[in-house]
């Protein structure tokens, strides 16, 4: 059965039958296998915060393992070695690994190529000299990348960033700061952003260039992992960069022209927190109707109760409208629409949505939903933080208003 009246592209249906076969098979039995390694958080991070080398190992097995199949690098552009699969099978893809992957879901990032952490479009433009000695270890997902955008005072306002690359012979030398760079731990390439004309990014008309470095590079340092929620240690990282030299043959598309290639790095992001969203709401929603039937409580099961099961039913009613936003900004996208607006609805909707839902489904479990057992506690966490991740609720409501108010009012 299938609550979505009209049929998926027969390629798209494809990808979410097989890449749901492969997350059983590949990723799911290493995650129960090494559980008590990814769930100890002892195990899980080394001393300095980062992914121990043994997790680590676990997540290139899963990129590498997925690359080898098919699915790594589907969404990837075929100018640059990928399968060239549009946003509709990139939003499917992601909302099928969450949805199975569910509580064990630390390496389901490492199953399709994340825009920030593998090649994708991102990449499209970079040099001839890049292509050749960048591109191949991505897409074999035996390395990864980072994406340094956000700043410590340019977040949602991505434009306000202060990093400078200022002309120097043959190069730049970059100079500045990144904040809650994801992956930036363990990528062994970052794609900078910066300022390359400021009397342009002053007024808003270009002055920001793209630049992929090797992380290895003197002058780029890791300065500390960012730690939420009381954790022992992350995946998002504070970066300095000191006098750090790039040359031209790592310019990422025009000079001058960066700022683009980032907004195409969140607007990706928007349709991978879409996606992510929906899937984890709707593993948490089966979990607690699953629950309801099997809890008793004064000679009934809880399911018979309707303080109990309608929250349930407002979640679903969300994270189905949810689901359709979702798959109609990815098919409006790839019919060349510019879909600012919808976009903007579906993460922000989506988001919400799934918080709720894992919020209702732990208040469903009662005492047992607050335990690591059940894992929705740490889904809460994680969907907590992509209310703000690539666009706060927020800036997306603003953006929808800004839309609304130059004449997009079609809904």
């Amino acid at each position: 059965m299938t609550a979505i009246a009209f049929d998926l592209p027969s390629d798209v249906a494809a990808v979410r039958e097989a890449i749901e076969v492969f997350v059983r098979r590949e990723v799911l039995p290493r995650a129960e296998r090494n559980a008590a390694l990814l769930e100890d958080p002892r195990r899980r991070y080394a001393p300095d915060g980062r992914y121990s080398d043994e997790v680590y190992a676990l997540i290139r097995e899963v990129r590498m393992a997925s690359s080898a199949a098919g699915f790594f690098n589907m969404c990837v552009p075929e100018s640059i070695g990928g399968a060239g699969m549009g946003h509709l099978a990139y939003f499917v893809a992601w909302q099928t690994v969450y949805h199975t992957c569910g509580r064990h879901n630390l390496l389901a990032p490492y199953v399709v190529g994340h825009w920030a952490f593998a090649a994708s479009a991102v990449l499209e433009h970079v040099t001839a000299a890049t292509r050749e000695r960048v591109l191949p270890g991505l897409l074999s997902g035996e390395q990864s990348m980072c994406f340094g955008l956000s700043e410590p005072g340019a977040g949602s306002d991505a434009s306000m960033i202060k990093t400078r690359a200022v002309a120097d012979g043959d190069g730049w030398r970059i100079s500045g700061r990144k904040l809650w760079t994801s992956n930036s731990p363990h990528a062994e390439y970052c794609i900078l952003f910066a300022v390359t004309d400021a009397e342009r990014a002053a007024r808003h008309q270009g002055g920001i260039s793209a630049f992929l470095v090797p992380t290895s590079s003197p002058g780029f340092k890791l300065e500390s992992v960012v730690k939420l929620y009381g954790h022992a240690g992350g995946d998002e990282g504070a970066l300095v960069l000191e006098d750090l030299h790039v040359t031209p043959d790592q310019l990422v598309g025009k000079l001058h022209e960066g700022f683009g290639t980032a907004l195409l790095g969140v607007s990706l992001g928007r349709i991978y927190n879409t996606a992510r969203a929906v899937g984890l709401g709707r593993w948490a929603l089966e979990l607690a109707f699953a629950y309801a039937q099997q809890r008793e409580a004064f000679g009934h099961p809880i399911a018979d109760y309707q303080g109990v099961t309608f929250p349930l039913a407002e979640s679903a009613t969300e994270l189905h409208a949810a689901h359709l936003m979702g798959i109609n900004a990815a098919a409006l996208l790839d019919r060349g629409e510019r879909a600012v607006k919808e976009l903007s609805m579906a993460k922000c909707y989506a988001v919400e949505s799934g918080l709720r839902a894992v919020d209702r489904a732990i208040q469903a479990h009662g005492g047992m939903g607050l335990t690591n057992e059940v894992g929705l506690a740490e889904i809460w966490q994680t969907l907590r933080i992509i209310n703000i991740a690539d666009g706060t609720n927020e800036i997306l409501k603003r953006t929808v208003v800004q839309r609304m108010l130059k004449g997009d009012l079609d809904l």
